[in-house]
């Protein structure tokens, strides 16, 4: 189910504060590459437009796994950049082969 439409995009109080700390510390640091990568637990959080060009490790439940964010992720969760689950394959037939 979405959101409702006259709500603004939910991002954790925790999460915005970070990437604000993150965003200034790159204003200061103009020429440098960015190697800051923010850990969060937040999945729910809508990716915004400050977020583009971040690296963010998305808790998965199991493990932090590593997010580049970029423009086409806009408007997206971040849990959807991170699957829980891990495809093995489907059954195959258990034929024995007689020789």
């Amino acid at each position: 189910m979405s959101r409702s439409a006259w709500k603004p995009p939910f991002c954790h109080p925790n999460l915005f504060n970070k990437v604000s700390k993150v965003v200034r510390e790159l204003l200061d640091r103009v020429g440098e590459r960015n190697n800051s990568i923010i850990k969060t637990h937040s999945r729910r959080s809508t990716i915004l437009p400050n977020f583009v060009g971040l690296w963010f490790n998305v808790y998965n439940g199991k493990k932090y796994i590593p997010v580049l964010i970029d423009s086409n992720m806009i408007g997206h969760k971040l849990g959807e950049f991170s699957p829980t689950r891990t495809f093995k394959g489907h059954s195959g037939d258990k034929k024995v082969i007689k020789k």
